[in-house]
């Protein structure tokens, strides 16, 4: 509880945006959840517990436990009641470049139960028997050895380069002004000026609500933005949308594409929404209210998908929150050759939480094996290669551009062809091998009494 409360503090900063109506709740909000979240690791220390009264364990065998319960309830996490796998054990290895590579075969859950089995060997050895200490220490020193030569392995190899030059434009404008009616057209103007500064665009990037309204019914905004981008350039911009059915309008979070004559050309509707940010959870039983504007709850788009857009490379779309998602970011069926990350973490100010966000970006580059692109309202904005390496940001706080070229995509990673998969047959290969060296050992130490009474 503890973990969590800290890790998920920036929460908090939220319910001051609208103060007057949410601030009573910020601190109930976030000890609730942090309560809820430490039933998983609850979960996995239980579950540690009734299988090694049951069973006596050697010290590499109850580490392997403590890592797979771990792991498993981790993976829960991550899916109960739409899932939130926000900081990982993996994250810990988020800035160790070769470290965190090999997520790319097993995944931010694979890498946990990896991170979790290192981190209590030297324990277990500590607590062992003197005739398996030696054993418990090489073993956990052949895998701190692994994992980094495996990552330092992966990166030595390069991606090629698409050669589109991007333009990531950060407004920087607060939210609690971001949708007052007066601040729209100052707010336009803001990311127009922005956007047309001098230099060469292929690929203008605006953040998630970047425009403040229904753009695709607003001709005349369209038209001002159109006029400034030079021919050929493309924008890609976060806007909310709605459409009218016979069940009454439906809203939608979205980022759409618009050419230089203010056409639409696609678009991307946001299928992971947050509740209470988004929607509200079993609104007939909840008394609650949104803790966002809005003229109502939004509708979950159909799921992942990869977008084409004229002479850019395959481009699939995380708005926001759907970036925390290991594996559930990339369309399985038409593989893209980057990953817009179009977010507004203008919510959480100057916390932690942006910087955690840009961790769990900087995973999934690697799970992926997919360049990141990250537009944020007021920060942080950046460009992530294949690798989870940062090339270019701008901070929290900051107004301005990123021009730079996107990183080129690396061939498809295990992970990204099997997904969890790879954790599954991790966990098993790991189990087998530690029983063929207890079977090998029993072997030994048979052959060596026999000999002695012999």
């Amino acid at each position: 509880m503890g973990q969590f409360g800290f890790g998920i503090s920036w929460i908090a900063e939220s319910f001051y945006v609208d103060a007057e109506r949410f601030a009573a709740l910020a601190i109930p909000a976030v000890a609730g959840l942090s309560a809820g979240l430490a039933i998983f690791p609850a979960m996995a220390a239980a579950l540690y517990a009734v299988i090694a009264q049951r069973r006596p364990l050697g010290s590499i065998a109850a580490s392997l436990l403590l890592a797979t319960c771990w792991v498993a309830t981790e993976w829960l996490r991550g899916h109960v009641l739409t899932g939130f796998p926000w900081n990982l054990a993996a994250y810990a290895l988020v800035d160790h470049a070769a470290l965190r590579q090999p997520a790319a075969w097993v995944g931010s859950y694979g890498l946990s139960f990896l991170t979790v089995l290192v981190g209590v060997m030297p324990g277990a050895a500590y607590s062992a028997v003197p005739r398996q200490r030696s054993a418990v220490l090489v073993l956990c020193a052949m895998a701190i050895i692994g994992l980094w030569g495996a990552g330092t392995f992966r990166l030595g190899s390069e991606a090629p380069l698409p050669r589109v030059d991007l333009r990531i434009v950060q407004g920087n404008v607060p939210q609690r002004e971001k949708w007052a009616p007066g601040n729209r057209d100052a707010t336009l103007e803001l990311y127009l000026d922005l956007s047309s500064r001098p230099g060469n665009v292929d690929l203008l990037l605006w953040p998630e609500t970047a425009f403040p309204g229904f753009l695709d019914e607003d001709a005349a905004a369209r038209a001002r933005i159109t006029g400034s981008l030079p021919e050929g350039t493309l924008l890609l911009t976060g806007v909310p949308d709605r459409v009218e059915s016979d069940a009454g309008t439906r809203y939608f979070n979205t980022v759409q594409a618009y050419d230089s004559s203010g056409e639409i050309l696609t678009g991307y509707a946001k299928h992971h929404l947050v509740p209470f940010g988004e929607y509200v959870p079993f609104r007939g039983w909840l008394p609650f209210a949104r803790l966002t504007e809005g003229l109502g709850d939004f509708t979950p788009g159909p799921g992942p998908r990869t977008l084409a857009l004229p002479g850019t490379p395959l481009v699939a779309v995380a708005i926001c929150y759907e970036i925390i998602f290991p594996g559930h970011v990339v369309d399985d069926l038409f593989r893209p050759d980057w990953i817009f990350n179009a977010t507004n973490d203008a919510w959480f100010g100057t916390s932690i939480g942006p910087e955690q966000h840009l961790a769990a970006a900087r995973m999934r580059a690697v799970e992926e094996g997919l360049p990141v692109v990250r537009a944020a309202n007021t920060g942080i904005s950046a460009i992530i290669d294949a690798n989870g390496d940062v090339v270019a940001r701008l901070d929290t706080g900051e107004t301005g551009v990123i021009d730079a070229s996107l990183p080129g995509a690396r061939a498809p990673t295990p992970y990204a062809r099997f997904g969890d998969w790879t954790i599954l047959v991790l966990i098993v290969a790991s189990w087998s091998l530690v029983y063929s060296f207890g079977l090998i050992r029993r072997r030994l130490d048979a052959e060596h009494s026999r000999m002695e009474e012999w």
